[in-house]
């Protein structure tokens, strides 16, 4: 029989999220507490499915997301997640089908760029996905890092405080804003989001178990909040010997004074010998902070959020840049199996600078050819066009024009987005 994709309907839920989990090789049954939580998250409308005689085989999502860019503003991307395909139906074009769709409906709503979290890296890059953030994570052998045990808290007068459950959903997702409008690459948490993490919507039957978490107040904030940690400890001893790992689930800091005296608090609780970070920017604070960085071993560095452009102009407008300068740009963008140009096609005139930037369409000669992935790469600073270039992935139509890219584009600090989505 043929392959039936369609958008799905709440009836199909119980089916689709079945699939899903065949597809990520989790135990296919589906529980009742999975089910609402997946209900939960859903826009039905933006949500497809493969249909084989009536049984789910393939699963694709999107829903709005806001994006940070640097400079501070946002722009609205069409996030893309629990894509699966399953094993019996692979290599039949299910996942291009669903992806060309979703691709054509979010440039038609206006959506600036597309988003996601590649499981694998060698399936996205042909839709027009390029890397767009890594991340780093380490684990820190704390007894080896040097630090004075006498630690009684933060040198500049501000505080650190252990909070309940009930004051990081209430107060988290004001802070959690403030640091994305600094940092950029952080996409927004929803209110799903919040009750997810904070167990008031268990994803499965599991019993949800409470972490520790703190936060920071500096001296001069009245009171206000400018840091959250959130960590769990394990309880492992040894010959009388406590050899406890602090896994650390969120940090963000809307300073760099509260990311210090986070981390700085952590790494002197008594009892934890280890320390593993989740995952951070590649430039984090941590391991410099260590009087021996090298206490803290790396051991994930990985790409993690991906990024597709949309619609050039308004995704390069977004942004603020660190010079005065133009670049023109030959954007080549294949969006689909039939070889139809995409929606970033085309050549465009970038002038910007510290206060925002103009971009149009363009018939002047091209100063870097680049592909919609590669610019995808670049946009949020973190690449370099000169990398690219000596790659393949770009080309240089005018002497100096991946260094003129570099200038515009990259930034003093590395994006970074901490959520897996």
């Amino acid at each position: 029989m043929s392959l039936d994709v369609r958008t799905i309907t709440e009836d199909d839920l119980p089916g689709w999220v079945r699939a899903r989990r065949t597809g990520y090789l989790q135990p296919p049954a589906v529980s009742g507490a999975e089910l609402a939580f997946r209900r939960e998250l859903m826009d039905f409308p933006r949500a497809q499915g493969a249909f084989d005689d009536g049984r789910c085989v393939a699963t694709y999502r999107s829903f709005t997301q806001r994006l940070s860019v640097p400079g501070g503003a946002s722009v609205t991307a069409n996030a893309v997640s629990n894509v699966s395909v399953s094993a019996t139906h692979r290599r039949r074009g299910l996942l291009s089908r669903m992806i060309d769709r979703d691709l054509r409906e979010a440039a038609e709503r206006g959506d600036a760029a597309a988003t996601l979290i590649a499981a694998e890296y060698p399936i996205y890059g042909r839709f027009g996905f390029g890397p767009a953030t890594r991340v780093t994570e380490w684990e820190v052998d704390v007894p080896r890092a040097g630090l004075d045990p006498r630690h009684a808290g933060p040198g500049d007068g501000g505080r650190v405080d252990f909070v309940d459950i009930a004051d990081l959903r209430e107060h988290g997702p004001a802070l959690y804003e403030r640091v994305r409008a600094a940092r950029h690459g952080l996409v927004d948490r929803t209110d799903v989001w919040w009750r997810r993490n904070t167990g008031a919507l268990p994803m499965d039957d599991a019993p949800w178990t409470e972490p520790f978490a703190v936060v920071y107040r500096p001296a001069d904030g009245a009171g206000r909040i400018d840091g959250l940690l959130v960590f769990t400890a394990d309880d492992r001893w040894e010959a009388k010997l406590p050899h406890q790992t602090a896994t650390v689930l969120d940090l963000v800091a809307v300073s760099p004074a509260a990311e210090r005296a986070l981390w700085l608090f952590l790494l002197s609780v008594d009892w934890i010998t280890r320390v593993r970070t989740s995952y951070r920017a590649p430039d984090d604070l941590l391991p410099d902070l260590l009087p021996d960085p090298r206490a803290a071993r790396v051991v994930t560095d990985a790409d993690l959020m991906w990024l597709r452009p949309l619609d050039v102009p308004a995704l390069l407008r977004s942004r603020t840049y660190p010079v005065a300068g133009s670049l023109v740009l030959d954007v080549t963008d294949t969006a689909d199996a039939t070889g139809t140009a995409g929606p970033a096609a085309g050549r465009f005139l970038l002038e910007a600078g510290p206060d925002g930037a103009s971009c149009t369409r363009t018939a002047r000669p091209a100063d870097l050819s680049l592909s919609a992935a590669a610019l995808g790469s670049l946009f949020l600073g973190g690449e370099s066009a000169v990398r690219l270039a000596a790659l393949g992935r770009a080309a240089e139509e005018r002497p100096g024009a991946a260094d003129r890219a570099d200038a515009l584009l990259r930034t003093g600090r590395r994006p970074w987005c901490a959520d897996i989505f």
